[in-house]
């Protein structure tokens, strides 16, 4: 069972209908007996990083997924915004991160290309893992101003070039993030989530 996490941040509408393409059993968890019953959990994000561990930590099931997560070592997947806040902190507001990865978000700095870091972009696959298998080198749909900076590279699964190298996908144990939006890339995006799936 997948738990959607739904903290008012993030399109909880589009990864429901990806599960239900890939004929996935979900639930968008309420309560901590919801939580303990998920196999699995997605983080989508869309939005600002103190915005969002703010409304994350006042789930009322918040501590309770940070056991199943820290503790039981169940997997989840942190997208953009919701990678970030698995990090320490961030350049783009006060507050303290979740930290459950070491690192901390930074801002891109200026230069002559666009910020945000809008459009497709291809990834540069750094470590294989299962969650790339079969899309390596692949593009996927990016929509971002912050980046992660991990401070063990080898968490670094794959990297994107957009003023500089940044990471674009990393994986901490059962700790994933993607700093793009599968839910926007289409085929590639659909082939990410169904090998997070079906993972053991």
């Amino acid at each position: 069972m997948i738990g959607i996490i739904d903290y008012g941040l993030g399109n909880i509408n589009a990864f429901s209908n990806i599960l239900k393409t890939l004929d996935v059993n979900f639930i968008i968890p309420k309560n901590i007996s919801e939580i303990q019953a998920c196999s699995k959990f997605i983080l989508p994000g869309v939005g600002a990083f103190d915005e969002a561990v703010s409304k994350i930590k006042k789930l009322e099931y918040y501590d309770e997924l940070e056991k199943n997560i820290l503790i039981k070592k169940k997997k989840i997947l942190g997208i953009c915004v919701g990678m970030q806040v698995f990090l320490e902190e961030s350049e783009e507001g006060s507050l303290k991160g979740l930290g459950w990865v070491n690192g901390i978000v930074k801002k891109f700095s200026s230069s002559n290309n666009r910020i945000p870091h809008m459009g497709w972009n291809k990834i540069i696959v750094n470590n294989n893992n299962i969650i790339i298998k079969d899309i390596i080198d692949a593009e996927f749909y990016f929509l971002h101003s912050y980046y992660c900076e991990l401070n063990e590279d080898k968490k670094v699964c794959a990297r994107t070039d957009y003023i500089q190298k940044f990471c674009s996908i990393f994986v901490k144990d059962n700790i994933y993030g993607v700093q793009f939006h599968p839910e926007k890339s289409h085929d590639n995006g659909l082939k990410l989530i169904n090998n997070f799936v079906l993972m053991a």
